[in-house]
């Protein structure tokens, strides 16, 4: 074996003489050695020679592979959300399909410019055919009452497209998820794949408790259980949260979605029974991607740490205002270093302050209720920057606003219902446990 591999490499090295050619015979040279050791393994196993052999033969159907591929039934699928400046054009293109004719008429379909041309976030599914026209397109949106959804159908015939609405029941399930705070709520939430509505509801459900403009820490946790509203098998969007927990900076705070027997509306309890519908919510400015980070605020004009008089948000110019408690409107216009100001006066000697404003939206002696927008944030007066000057005052002295919405009055759940909330908060507690105990989410 040796010598017959020495002479092949000898005649090789004399016929191909470039290193190309060489490279080409040290490759053939390898499979060479190859093939002899296996020839050299497979004679060790002279007794497998001798084994009888059986041919076995059977017939077998084959398809005809090009008729797959030319068939004009075959039928395309694809799903997406509409985008707020999406044409009739623009959807189908970025839905695969090329079919003027069905732009046309979906341009001039009176429910499809109502529902969803040119309006984000409803789902869209359509099929077409081998040559990238319209054959049925399905549009589904969840109804104000939270219970049905409403199915737009537009469908080709032979004469063309007609179109049908029907409305059916949404299946609701349960998700779950947690994250852990390192920039931004919605930073968090966007890294677990918790939709924007639920980080809104949970900055809502916590008002009366948690600043999330100033109070959140780095490493603050939350857990969250809520509903996902499903059509047809699609999650149009998430629905209502069901529990949540939320740790700031050490402090554990849980709510649990309740609705007593005879009520009309439910509400979030704590564990024991106390609504977290405060007289005064913790923060004034309404909560966005805009304004969900978290610092420390340095007074723009006095270079200085400021006594705790006031609260200063920094934020972009048209962010909303809003009262954080029900009262009456005092003074609504200009006054000096706090330039558009609107100060509301509630119950108990209480006055709320909000200054710099770029817009007033009420007038003086105008009933507000709580979270209804009174201004929008800008820079007048003695402001070098957009931002908020708030202030809580008690019978003319500044208070911390945060320890005045954590001690105002809450309900609780009355006596008759208390067995009942004991009974739903001890199945609530599992889920929300479970969900906290899941992989935690980190957003850098």
């Amino acid at each position: 074996m040796q010598q017959f591999i020495s002479l092949w490499a000898t005649r090789l090295q004399n016929i191909l003489g470039t290193p190309r050619r060489r490279a080409l015979a040290g490759v053939s040279m390898a499979l060479s050695i190859l093939g002899g050791g296996a020839y050299a393994v497979a004679s060790l196993e002279a007794g497998v020679a001798g084994m009888p052999l059986q041919q076995v033969v059977e017939s077998v159907n084959t398809l005809s592979l090009p008729s797959l591929w030319t068939d004009k039934s075959l039928q395309l699928f694809r799903s997406d959300l509409t985008r707020s400046n999406d044409t009739a054009d623009s959807l189908l293109s970025r839905l695969g399909l090329s079919d003027p004719e069905a732009a046309t008429y979906l341009r001039n379909a009176r429910t499809a410019r109502q529902q969803f041309i040119g309006r984000a976030g409803r789902m869209v599914s359509v099929e077409g055919d081998a040559e990238h026209r319209l054959t049925r397109l399905t549009a589904r949106w969840a109804n104000d009452d939270g219970e049905n959804f409403t199915r737009w159908v537009m469908e080709r015939n032979e004469e063309g497209f007609v179109e049908r609405l029907e409305t059916a029941r949404l299946n609701v399930s349960t998700r779950m998820g947690n994250g852990t705070i390192q920039s931004s709520l919605f930073a968090a939430t966007d890294d677990a794949d918790i939709p924007d509505s639920v980080a809104n509801q949970l900055a809502d459900i916590f008002a009366g408790e948690i600043d999330f403009h100033r109070d959140l820490r780095k490493d603050d946790r939350f857990a969250v259980v809520y509903e996902s509203l499903e059509a047809d098998g699609e999650v149009l969007r998430a629905g209502r949260v069901l529990s949540a927990e939320f740790v700031n900076n050490g402090k554990t705070h849980q709510a649990f979605w309740f609705k007593e027997a005879n009520a009309k509306e439910g509400g979030y309890y704590n564990a024991d029974g106390m609504s977290l519908r405060r007289s005064y919510l913790a923060s004034p400015l309404a909560f966005s991607r805009m304004t969900s980070g978290f610092k420390m605020r340095f007074h723009p004009i006095l270079q200085t740490w400021r006594a705790h008089l006031g609260v200063d948000y920094a934020a972009p110019t048209g962010t909303p205002v809003r009262s954080v408690g029900q009262g009456i409107v005092d003074v609504a216009g200009s006054q000096g270093g706090f330039g558009n100001v609107v100060m509301v006066k509630h119950a108990n000697g209480h006055t709320t302050v909000y200054a710099h404003l770029s817009r007033i939206n009420v007038k003086r002696g105008q009933s507000v209720m709580q979270g209804q927008t009174v201004g929008l944030v800008g820079s007048t007066g003695w402001a070098t920057g957009p931002h908020l000057h708030f202030e809580f005052r008690v019978n003319g002295k500044q208070q911390d606003p945060r320890i005045m919405a954590r001690q105002s009055t809450a309900i609780e759940v009355s006596a008759a219902a208390r067995e009942q909330f004991k009974q739903h908060t001890t199945i609530a507690k599992v889920d929300l446990a479970a969900a906290a105990s899941t992989q935690v989410s980190r957003a850098e």
